[in-house]
């Protein structure tokens, strides 16, 4: 029989292994605890950050804007539409109605401008949008937005409500009241202008007056933003009548328009308008005329003048506005500083005269 094999001594590797543990678990008897930190062999070294201008910044987008139905003012939160009570009816037009209401809880009486509700999702959200920027105007010339609602596919604006109404229609022939209304309504524009707005639609029925004689710049920039939906407006003979000469033809000026420049023609208009109680065109030509006849007499005729009977400041004031070039005509800043404006604030009246 052969000899029972003597058992197979351990490899060096396998002592080692089997060293390993009984080493580990000395090691761990003699470290130090965790919690215990390193001291710092360098006490005064540290990692200085970076210096970053702040013009090298760049900012992050803003968050789009809620689709909430009712868009709150800056002078605090907008009046709920449940709450808003329609009075009467204080105008109309082809794009939408305006509506006297009264807020329910407070008592105060606003406007509410009821757009019509025909337009696509995309442009409505647009329309959304571009109010709620130009709900920021803050100007005592500029009537104030307090907010807006998307309800039942119609779009409502809430405005300061300017019990005097429009100018429409008003003759005022009184040089000196006539210079206060300008100078409103220039400054309002000058604000306007600054804030890279262009009205686009200035005639008498968007300037209102308020029992304090206050005059307000109206839908500033609504008609811009509701230019490409609402053409049958835009194109009616009554929005015509104040437009530029360069804005009805792109070639009068080089295929070149100035939007900033149309505002004070279509200003112009309206203060000559005002002092001649009509339209400075031919009957012809006039609103209830012929619309062709109407476009030729303000591209190709002369600009209308102010008659002789009229004072040299006011005739050259208007001159300075209805200049067929765009680059002539005065900006509402420089217009401010003209004698026919400056002249009645030095001297003012001893009596007002009555609105109308």
């Amino acid at each position: 029989m052969r000899p029972a094999a003597a058992p197979a001594r351990p490899s060096g590797r396998q002592q080692e292994s089997q060293q390993r543990p009984q080493e580990n678990q000395e090691r761990q008897r003699q470290a130090p605890p965790l919690t215990t930190l390193r001291p710092r062999r360098r006490t005064e070294l540290s990692l200085p950050l970076p210096n970053r201008s702040p013009s090298m910044a760049v900012p992050l987008p803003l968050p789009r804007p809620s689709s909430a139905p009712a868009l709150s003012s800056s002078s605090g939160q907008s009046p709920e539409l449940a709450d808003l009570e329609r009075i009467r009816r204080i105008g109309s037009g082809t794009g939408g109605t305006v509506w006297m209401v009264r807020h329910r809880p407070t008592g105060r009486i606003y406007a509410l401008k009821v757009v019509y509700g025909y337009h696509d999702d995309d442009v409505r959200r647009q329309i959304c949008r571009e109010i709620e920027i130009l709900r920021t105007a803050d100007n005592p010339f500029v009537v104030r937005c307090h907010g807006m609602f998307d309800h039942a596919g119609d779009i409502q604006i809430l405005l300061e409500y300017m019990d005097g109404g429009s100018l429409e229609g008003r003759r005022i022939s009184t040089e000196a009241f006539l210079a206060e209304i300008s100078r409103q309504i220039l400054l309002g524009l000058a604000y306007l202008h600054r804030q890279k707005i262009v009205h686009r639609d200035i005639k008498p029925s968007n300037l209102l007056i308020n029992a304090s004689r206050e005059v307000k710049i109206a839908d500033f920039g609504v008609s811009r933003i509701l230019s490409q939906t609402m053409d049958p407006c835009n194109s009616s003979v009554g929005t015509i009548a104040y437009m530029s000469p360069e804005r009805i033809n792109t070639d009068t000026n080089h295929g070149k328009y100035d939007g900033y420049a149309a505002d004070i023609w279509s200003f112009g208009l309206s203060i000559l308008e005002f002092y001649l109680g009509r339209l400075p065109f031919p009957e012809t030509a006039g609103k209830q005329g012929d619309w062709a006849t109407l476009m030729c007499a303000i591209c190709y005729s002369d600009p209308p003048t102010a008659p002789p009977t009229a004072s040299v400041e006011f005739r050259n004031f208007i001159s300075c506005c209805l200049q067929k070039e765009p680059a002539k005509r005065l900006t509402a800043a420089q217009l401010l500083q003209h004698p026919f404006i400056t002249r009645a604030n030095v001297n003012p009246p001893l009596h007002r005269p009555p609105l109308f």
